[in-house]
């Protein structure tokens, strides 16, 4: 009797804003009575900043995080409000005085969150908006007034809303109109579905990355499952893409895959080339490329990729890996 086919993996939940974007599309498609919390203002130490968003109301329990719990509870029972009236309702959160230190409401570090409860079933084209901003087609900026008048866009997609509101409890203090941006999710291209994949992919969803895998050697197929795209193509194909890459990583193990691919990345936009192994690969891979290629991708060309963290072995490598392009998406402009 045959062996049975590998079954592919099911993917974990999206994490950060991309995680909670998702969730929101899937409840408000589902008609859950949901609502979507977003950051307006930050002051002080807090958890989260502006255009952070938490979805309170969904089938599946509340997804993201305001705090470290504390004030979630709170939030959640004017969320239900928004949601049951189909109007915003403004929370002012603030936590600052010694007193909050002591009866378990401060968000940490002595620091105020103003926040809008959007009620999901109101937002109007939210899908399609989430579909753009996933693509990488721009950031999802959102315009919010505190009289209703709201309007989201990613790049050429654009929907104006406007709902009831609740009046604030901050009238006549503070600002009536936000425009916040939330960037697009990063996307990185890995160029082979090595030992690694199977906890360097799930490790990176659940940071919010967009994750690609391109994998034509039918023995890692079932890993390139890891990803949220598996492309079984050549390099050169693989990048015609119209998705924006942030990073690329090149992790056949095959040296003559991994100079395929350093070659084809040569010719790409992408600004962030990790190649896995030491130095000695790097050095002996530079000596069949083009003089042309080694010139472009030497100052973008991280060999070997990876944090020194310690450790061996794939779970290892794949902490290190995911801690540089966290460290990269984060790094100051």
């Amino acid at each position: 009797m045959p062996d049975a086919p590998p079954v592919a993996p099911a993917l974990p939940a999206a994490g950060g804003v991309r995680g909670t974007l998702e969730a929101a599309v899937r409840a408000q498609e589902r008609g859950d009575p949901a609502s979507l919390a977003v950051v307006l203002e930050s002051e002080g130490s807090t958890y989260v900043h502006p255009g952070a968003v938490a979805l309170f109301g969904a089938r599946e329990g509340q997804v993201g995080w305001l705090s470290g719990g504390c004030i979630e509870p709170e939030i959640e029972e004017l969320a239900a409000t928004a949601a049951r009236y189909g109007r915003v309702e403004w929370m002012d959160i603030d936590t600052r005085s010694d007193e909050d230190l002591f009866d378990g409401s401060a968000i940490g570090c002595r620091g105020r969150l103003r926040l809008a409860l959007l009620p999901l079933a109101a937002l109007r084209a939210l899908p399609a908006l989430v579909d753009e901003w996933r693509r990488g087609h721009g950031d999802l900026r959102l315009d919010i007034n505190l009289n209703g008048a709201m309007r989201a866009r990613v790049g050429g997609e654009h929907q104006p809303w406007t709902l009831p509101v609740a009046t604030p409890s901050w009238l006549g203090r503070g600002e009536t109109a936000w425009l916040l941006e939330i960037a697009r999710p990063p996307s990185v291209l890995v160029f082979g579905a090595g030992p690694e994949s199977a906890s360097l992919l799930p490790l990176l969803r659940s940071l919010g990355w967009i994750t690609s895998v391109v994998e034509r050697r039918p023995r890692w197929t079932a890993q390139a499952a890891h990803a949220d795209y598996a492309i079984a193509r050549a390099p050169a194909q693989a990048l015609a893409s119209a998705r924006p890459h942030d990073a690329a990583l090149v992790m056949h193990h095959h040296f003559e895959l991994d100079r395929e691919a350093l070659e084809a990345l040569a010719a790409s936009e992408i600004g962030f080339v990790g190649l896995l192994g030491p130095h000695q690969r790097r050095d002996d891979l530079f000596l069949v490329l083009p003089e042309s290629a080694r010139a472009v991708l030497t100052p973008r060309l991280h060999a070997p990729i990876g944090l020194k963290l310690g450790g061996d072995g794939p779970e290892a490598i794949a902490l290190s890996v995911a801690a540089q392009l966290q460290s990269l998406r984060h790094a100051p402009a």
